[in-house]
């Protein structure tokens, strides 16, 4: 396929080059349309079936509602100027028909009370529901908020949408500028390889290419499938790495394959039928690794593993025609710009010069490196996960601005609140069994450590001492005097045979405290004859913890397995795709280590350390899996080629080493620079993936190809090349011994 794949580009270039325009086009006009990114959703959680029950005793998503907090330096809430300054600025809002209702202290439910309002903080809070669901209000915020202004007081908006809609704007942004910083560093190194700019700017043409088209065919999935913001900076991260990795792989061949005398079409032929299998197979590799995403179904880490998967393949495509055909038309002109001095021809004895000395005391270089790596990796066994809130944001954008005016100034309203669904069989709620079942439950859960408060229906605030049994009287034949508060409180807290209740937890909604309340909860869901499930944000973060930790070994399983098939395939032996998978799991588990250490437990650059993302461990592992895989076949591809030659495994490992470890460094610096660009994102979410593949590929391409690698085959000897006969005569008959180089 790959011999005959050149020749053919070659002939058709033309067709090819402008094959390759009209799909750029097309991805502009799919970027053009926009998609619809949400924050990312794992579906069928206990918490999302609880959310579901409280929009319907609402009438509406609690998503949906946002807090706009007004705020003035000397005027009070209370004063006249100050009211008619917020109204004026809710005037637009409560015209607006895609608002389905604005909520201020003069017409706020009883229960909320004065909550609303802060005098000494000079400061008033309005709350803003959309109508429809979540998605319909993320979409129609930005002209709302436009729209939402006022010459005379301050205003900051919060809430799941503003964060959704500021999260999706800085994740934009840091794209932009990461993607501007990345190239140019990416560009540096490959002037450093390649010394003239032609050859040096086609791999960068190919990243572009690949990810612009896959950010637009992953924009236009989101219009069907739940796709979080983050994906696109992930498909970006991953797609220029990627793709710039296979056009240099590409044109490093391509002008070896000169510099042997070949003409430009021979050259191009040969290049493509052996560079074209390690593009091919790395594309297999971290297609692979990706695919572990897949077992995580129904979330938004499915269509991660999806979006990767379509970069990666669009990197590979295009590195197999596009850049080909770019060369066919060059020529000569692949020369042209030369930069810097030509290297002086042959790998160099660097390389093997530093195997021969690893081999020579494998022990005592294999030790120390895995101690070192392992030790590095230790602060993983302390990982605590929570996913993504506004405090991933920076104080600077308006959600995480408005929440601390908010957590300052309306701690109550601020404070963390699990929402207890009591789901009863039949209407009505409010039986008298019922309502002594719910009394006991409210008082249960008042007594778990951690909690701080509890509202419901049978907790009023101005009447602390009220027995079960004046509850039931009262809820059963409400007095006239308290007959329009009961209903009041009603109207929020019930719907059929559902009841709501809030638990105010202390703390943050990430800590171990909340967790435990929300365990303690859940421990006895019986409530007289119904049930109860939890929903909020610590609810969320055990479920979505629980979710990815049930379906981790399974992934974990499937790309490791099908990674050794495929290692076995390409290189016949046994004990070299075992050694690849174990280097994997030292260097990943160091990288791992090191993401804790630096991002939950904040060092270095970290001013506001945080629970990792539940997502960002998953993603990572099968991301630098497929990437080392790749580098692991560059170089044991070419140890087995002398291997085979010479019968000699210490003459193979150097000699491999040497003639691999170049373009090896080269890739990696290449990998390093893009990933390193996206730690400056102001999104930590995306600082940690960026801060965590660099670090993983520095420490395949140096610790673990250098010195483990080495030490490790020296040790096994001969050893490395076995495989049992009846396997060996199946590789024979499936033909799979064509070289890689």
């Amino acid at each position: 396929m790959f011999e005959s794949l050149g020749p053919f580009v070659y002939r058709h270039r033309w067709a090819t080059l402008i094959a390759s325009g009209l799909f750029l086009v097309v991805a502009f006009v799919l970027l053009f349309r926009g998609g619809a990114m949400t924050s990312g959703h794992i579906r069928g959680l206990e918490a999302e079936r609880a959310q579901a029950l409280v929009t319907e005793v609402l009438g509406h998503p609690q998503d949906a509602t946002f807090i706009a907090a007004f705020s003035s330096k000397d005027l009070d809430p209370d004063d006249d100027a100050f009211q008619a300054a917020m109204a004026k600025a809710l005037e637009p809002l409560r015209k607006d028909p895609r608002i389905a209702s604005v909520v201020t202290a003069d017409n706020a439910p009883v229960l909320l009370g004065d909550s609303l309002t802060n005098s000494e903080a000079h400061a008033a809070l309005a709350l803003i529901t959309f109508k429809g669901d979540v998605a319909a209000g993320l979409k129609s915020y930005p002209e709302i908020r436009k729209a939402l202004r006022s010459e005379t007081l301050q205003i900051a908006c919060t809430g799941e949408i503003p964060f959704t809609s500021d999260l999706n704007h800085t994740l934009e942004s840091d794209l932009l500028r990461a993607e501007l910083l990345s190239i140019p560093l990416a560009l540096l190194v490959l002037l450093l390889v390649f010394r003239t700019l032609i050859a040096s700017l086609l791999p960068v043409g190919v990243g572009g290419l690949a990810v612009v088209g896959g950010v637009a065919i992953v924009t236009a999935l989101s219009r069907t499938m739940d796709i979080a913001q983050y994906t696109i900076n992930v498909c970006s991260l991953i797609g220029l790495g990627v793709a710039i990795d296979y056009s240099l792989f590409t044109v490093s061949r391509y002008r070896e394959e000169l510099d042997a005398g070949h003409d430009y079409k021979d050259a191009l032929a040969r290049a493509v039928s052996t560079a074209g299998r390690v593009v091919a197979f790395s594309g297999i590799a971290v297609g692979t690794g990706l695919s572990g995403l897949l077992f995580f179904e129904h979330s938004y880490l499915e269509a991660m593993g999806i979006g990767g998967a379509i970069v990666v393949a669009l990197a590979a495509l295009f590195a197999l025609t596009f850049l080909p055909a770019l060369l066919a038309v060059l020529g000569p002109r692949i020369h042209a710009l030369r930069i810097l001095r030509p290297r002086k021809p042959g790998p160099g004895r660097f390389w093997s010069q530093t195997a021969n000395a690893v081999m020579r005391r494998p022990l005592l270089v294999l030790l120390p490196t895995l101690a070192v790596l392992l030790c590095m990796g230790v602060p993983f066994l302390h990982l605590r996960m929570a996913r993504a809130d506004v405090h991933v944001l920076s104080g600077k954008v308006e959600a995480r601005a408005g929440y601390e005016l908010l957590r300052r100034d309306f701690p109550t309203l601020a404070q963390n609140r699990e929402v207890v669904v009591v789901q009863f069989p039949s209407a009505p709620a409010l039986t008298a069994e019922r309502i002594g079942a719910l009394y006991d439950l409210s008082r249960r859960i008042a007594r778990i450590p951690g909690v701080a408060q509890v509202q419901s229906i049978v907790d009023d605030p101005n009447q602390p001492q009220m027995s079960r049994a004046a509850y039931i009287d009262t809820l059963t034949h409400p007095p006239p005097m308290y007959r329009a508060q009961i209903e009041a409180g009603e109207k929020l807290l019930v719907h059929g045979g559902t009841v709501l209740m809030y638990a105010l937890t202390q703390g943050d909604a990430d800590s171990d405290a909340a967790r435990q309340v929300v365990r303690a909860i859940r421990s006895n869901r019986q409530v007289a004859d119904g049930t109860l499930v939890v929903t909020g944000q610590t609810a969320e973060d055990v479920d979505s913890t629980a979710y990815v930790l049930a379906r981790a070994p399974r992934a974990v399983a499937f790309v490791v397995v099908v990674t050794l098939l495929v290692l076995f395939a390409l290189l016949g032996s046994v004990l070299l795709p075992l050694k690849a998978v174990l280097m994997n799991f030292v260097s990943i588990a160091g990288s791992f280590g090191a993401l804790v250490w630096v991002f939950q437990d904040g060092h270095l650059f970290i001013r506001e350390p945080r629970p990792i993302e539940p997502s960002l461990p998953v993603l990572l592992f099968c991301v630098i899996f497929g990437l080392s895989m790749d580098y692991e076949v560059l170089m044991l591809s070419r140890m087995k080629e002398v291997f085979e030659r010479k019968g000699d495994n210490t003459a193979a490992v150097a000699e491999g080493l040497e003639r691999s470890a170049g373009l090896i460094t080269s890739a990696a610096a290449i990998m390093v620079a893009v990933f390193l660009a996206f730690t400056l994102a102001r999104v930590v979410l995306i600082q940690a993936v960026g801060f965590g593949m660099a670090l993983a590929v520095a420490l395949d391409a140096t610790l673990v190809r250098v010195l483990l690698v080495p030490a490790t085959m020296r040790l096994l000897g001969k050893a490395n090349w076995w495989a049992p006969a009846p396997l060996q005569k199946l590789r024979r008959a499936l033909k799979l011994d064509a070289p890689m180089h």
